[in-house]
Order: C-alpha cells, then structure tokens, then sequence
C-alpha cells in the first residue's frame, strides 16, 4: 500500500512524543522527505509512540477500568428494557437467521446487535454463558470498555502530546458514576462509542496511508449503523481530515476515498431495505398520523424519528429537564465542568487554529453530539453515553494545558512535582465522599461504597424468573418486559406466547392475530420497574388498554420490593 507524500505544511497535525504535561514536546517536523529518507508513515510510528512513563499510565487506566466496570457488574444496575431488547434481536439473528423475532421496523440500524451475535456465537453456552443472557452481554460491554480506554489514552495523547492529559480522560472515563451506571448496560451506544474512538484513533496515525484512511472511513460507516445520532460527528471528522491531509498533493483523493469508504458502509442499510421493497412507504405516504399499513419503511421510520419530540431544552418543564437532573444526580463534575471545558477549548481553539488546532477539534466533537441531545427531540437516559468520552477528553487536555503553564522548563522538578500533586489531589477529592466517585455518606452519614460497588438488585429479576418457570405453564401467553424475554425463549421449558407488552400493543401478528386486543386471552402479567409508567406513556393511541384492563382483572400472586424498585406478578382472573 503505497504512501502519499505531503507538502510543507504549519497545522498538518502529526504527533509528537511527550512529557508528562505535553509542554515540551518537539515542534512538528513538516518538512519534505529527501529521496532515501524515513518513510513518513514510520516516522509518525515513531513519534506517537507512548513513552516507559506513559505506558505504565496507560496500564494503569485499563485496570482502573476493568475494576471498575468489571466488579459487581452482574448485580448492579437493575437489568433495563432496551438491554433485553438488543439480546432478544441477537438471539433472532443468531437461531431464526431474522434481524428480530418480530416485524423489523428500522428502528435502529442492525450493525450493533451483529456485533453482539458474533460475540455470543462464539462462547461455550452462547447466551448463558455468564448466568443469563443479558450478563452475558454485559461481559461485551466490559470488553469494549476496556478497548475504549485504550482508544481514548491513545488518541488524547494524540491530540494533546500530553500524558497527563491522556490519564485525567480515562480517569472520569472510568470513575464516573454517570459513565459506569451505563457503560455496563448492554447499549448499542456503547459500541457505537468504540466504533468512534477507533476511527479517532486512525485518523490521528497521520501515517498518509491509504489503507488508514479506509480503515478509518470503514470503522465510522459501522458506528453509524450501530448507532445513527454517530452521524453528527461526521462534519467534525471531515473538518479535521481536510486540516490534516491538504498539504498532500492529492488531499481530494485522500478525503474522497475516506467519504467514499464511509458512505459504502453506511449504504448496505439501505440497500437491505431496498431488497425487501421496504426503502419507501406505500403510495410515498410520510404522514405521521396515518401511517402506512402495508409494510414497513426505513425512510419513513427515519421520518418519525426525526419528529419524535419530548419538549424544548427552553421549557424548564418538559422531560428535557426530568432527564437533564437524573444525569446531574449521577455526576454533576463531569457534565458542568466537562461542559466548560469544551467551550473553553473550542475559545483556545479559535484563537490560534494552527497552533492550538487539537483543541479546537476536540471541543467540537463534544459540541456536536451535545448539539444532538439539546435540539429537542426523543431524550433517553443513556443517550448521554456517547458525550462521556469527549467530556473526560476535554476535561483530561483542558487541565494538562492549565497545569502545564506552571512548568516553564521541564527540567525544573517543582512544577511538575505540583502539576501531579494537583491532579492527585482533585482525583482523591473526586473518589472521597465530597465528590462521590466511589465512596458516598448514607442516609445515616456513614462512608460506604457507591451503590455501583455494593447494591445488588438484579436477584430479584432472577427471582422473578424462576418464580415464572416454577409456577406459570409454559404454553399460557404472558405479556412480558423484554429483560426477561430470551431466557424465557431460549431455556426449556420454552414460553413461546410469552411477549413483550410494546409488541403486545404494537406489532399486528401479536396484537391482533395472537390476543385478538381482547384482555380475556392474556393469562398473566410479568410487571417490571416502572414497567406500568412504560405502558401509559406508550398508550397515546389507546394500543395498550386492553393490558391495562387485564390488569385491572387480574390479582396479585407474587412480588418483591427493594427502595423504589418493585417487581410483580399478576394471574389474569376472569375468563
């Protein structure tokens, strides 16, 4: 694979090797080969590699990590609807051959739960491997997590020529109550966040290499059909390829077959829908409020998910807000001071793009995904896992630069004795119980452990299930949450009418052809958390009453209860 040679150019970005705070590391040598020199591709090899100091940094980070997302990961948090969502497709793709055991609707792009199939495909006991299917998909998680921290070291290192930098990122990326509640779940935005981090990682190789530049194209084409919203990354890369590769002398090949790469990818989705005559509605019908009945239609699904809406960032009382304050409860620091970093170093960026251009490019990868999550549209609680890393990489290059400014010749040893003090320091305050990383005061101001470490809630859905397997005949139909749904369909004995209640309400073959929308044909409901909440908020059309009135018919016969989670069983009665 041939290399493309540069032009002398002041901002191409190459990386540097660094000390600790990134402050004396050697200016960029952007001058032109002579024949029989150093290829350049070896040569920025050589200069991004981390020095003895940096790996012992780095190994650092990925056993912080691995400790803490790895310890109590199969207690703690409360198994979720979308993590049995995501192992149920899996399953379907893995024993049906079918994207999902119901009507694909294009919801979400399939890259994810591909990935997670391959990594089931391959264990000893497939979907039980760890206990349960959803444990077993929380193991991928750590996995990636624990891949990520390297990506993410790398490339602040990168970006910053600072150690330190580097280390304060992977420090919140892997201490942060708000990191770890999600980064454990089986979310397609946890891999769509290692997609991201891996073609970060490429670009800023800077090795003029074609095969980088598709290897990169290629792995930001998968993250965006694992997860689409990865899309509004895409103008900030492009920004920063055009920076990075102009001086070459064929800088529109190189950007073209990058975009080239990318679109290839990301076109398979809609050739997939165009093979099943599902790319367009019937009669190019895009009304929301009829929608067509016929078949489905990926455009039409991206249509509605463009207005879906819960409410204005600029209404204080919309769910924006109820969102917005579940985040902070979880870790306040990273999100206002990881905020101010990204504005302060888009500001640093802007006032000197040649020299200070890395900052200006991570600040606005963070501005651009928090774009996506204030413009108003559909808000969930972990669409904020995708923003964690570009806050901790703000945050860690933020810090390095402030700290830095105290070491004006590294060979003065109090600086740098001052810049670890510093950051050692602000790290013990953060995992003391002021700042509630890892130790917190209970109700009794007492120090104890973060519930991430010590609580454990996910026995009482394993309760919930063996109390099912012991006591409900495997061929009653039940209406289910879809944490439950594979270890009901894939362990004898199997509950093949067991389904979930949002297809129960909304796919035509179980609505209709299955219950009929008669409550009299639903023999129980397995109730999780907040799963009633769930089904109100979804009954906009009334799709859900009948469930609600087989509840309403229905008596009591187990549950458990811990602090504000409550599980229940109900046996429908009236026949």
């Amino acid at each position: 694979m041939r290399h493309l040679e540069a032009r002398p150019s002041e901002d191409q970005f190459t990386p540097e090797s660094a000390s600790l705070s990134g402050t004396r590391a050697g200016a960029p040598d952007n001058s032109p080969l002579p024949k029989g020199a150093e290829p350049a591709s070896a040569a920025a090899s050589l200069r991004s590699r981390l020095s003895p100091t940096g790996r012992i940094f780095l190994l650092i980070s990925l056993v912080a990590g691995a400790l803490t997302h790895g310890y109590h990961l199969f207690q703690y948090p409360l198994y979720i609807t979308d993590e049995g969502i995501y192992m149920q497709q899996a399953w379907s793709l893995l024993r049906e051959g079918q994207l999902s055991p119901y009507t694909y609707f294009y919801d979400h792009s399939p890259a994810g739960w591909i990935m997670i199939t391959g990594w089931v495909s391959v264990l000893p006991w497939q979907f039980q491997t760890f206990g349960n299917a959803i444990n077993t998909g929380r193991v991928l998680m750590l996995l990636v997590h624990i891949v990520s921290i390297y990506l993410l070291f790398q490339v602040t290192y990168r970006f910053s020529k600072s150690v330190l930098a580097a280390f304060i990122a992977t420090f919140f990326f892997n201490f942060s109550p708000l990191a770890i509640y999600y980064q454990r779940q089986v979310l397609l935005d946890n891999l769509m966040v290692f997609w991201m981090l891996l073609c970060l990682y490429l670009i800023t190789r800077d090795d003029r290499s074609i095969k980088t530049l598709v290897l990169s194209g290629l792995t930001f084409g998968i993250a965006v059909i694992t997860k689409e919203n990865a899309i509004f990354f895409a103008p900030v890369l492009i920004y920063m390829l055009y920076t990075q590769v102009r001086a070459w002398e064929n800088y529109r090949f190189a950007l073209g077959f990058w975009a080239f790469t990318a679109c290839s990818v990301i076109s398979l989705y809609f050739l997939y829908a165009t093979l099943k005559n599902e790319l367009l509605p019937s009669h190019f019908n895009f009304n929301l409020n009829a929608p067509p009945a016929d078949h489905v239609s990926l455009l039409y699904t991206i249509w509605w998910q463009i207005h879906r809406s819960q409410g204005s960032i600029l209404d204080i009382h919309s769910y924006y807000w109820v969102i917005f304050n579940i985040w902070l409860m979880r870790d306040r620091f990273i999100l206002l001071f990881g905020g101010l970093a990204i504005l302060i170093n888009c500001l640093i960026g802007f006032s000197d793009r040649k020299l200070h251009r890395s900052y200006l490019i991570v600040g606005l990868l963070g501005m651009s995904y928090a774009f996506y999550i204030v413009r108003g549209s559909e808000l969930l609680e972990f669409y904020i896992v995708p923003l964690i890393p570009f806050l901790a990489m703000n945050l860690g290059m933020l810090t390095s630069h402030m700290l830095g400014k105290l070491q004006q010749n590294s060979d003065k040893v109090i600086p740098l004795f001052t810049q670890v003090v510093v950051t050692f320091s602000l790290f013990a305050v953060l995992l003391s119980p002021i700042g509630g990383y890892f130790f917190v005061r209970d109700e009794y101001g007492k120090v104890v452990p973060h519930d991430l470490y010590k609580l454990s809630v996910t026995y009482m859905e394993t309760e919930q299930l063996a109390f099912i397997r012991q006591h409900i005949p495997s061929d009653d139909k039940v209406i289910i949450d879809d944490e439950l749904w594979v270890d009901l369909h894939d362990v004898a004995p199997y509950y093949k009418w067991a389904h979930s209640h949002f297809k129960a309400a909304s796919d035509p073959d179980v609505r209709d052809k299955l219950f009929a929308k008669n409550w009299q044909n639903i023999d129980y409901i397995v109730m999780s958390n907040k799963m009633l909440e769930a089904m109100q908020l979804n009954n906009g059309g009334g799709s859900e009453d009948y469930i609600l009135e087989a509840l309403q018919h229905s008596q009591r016969i187990w549950d458990l209860k811990r602090g504000d989670i409550e599980l229940q069983i109900y046996q429908v009665e009236s026949k």
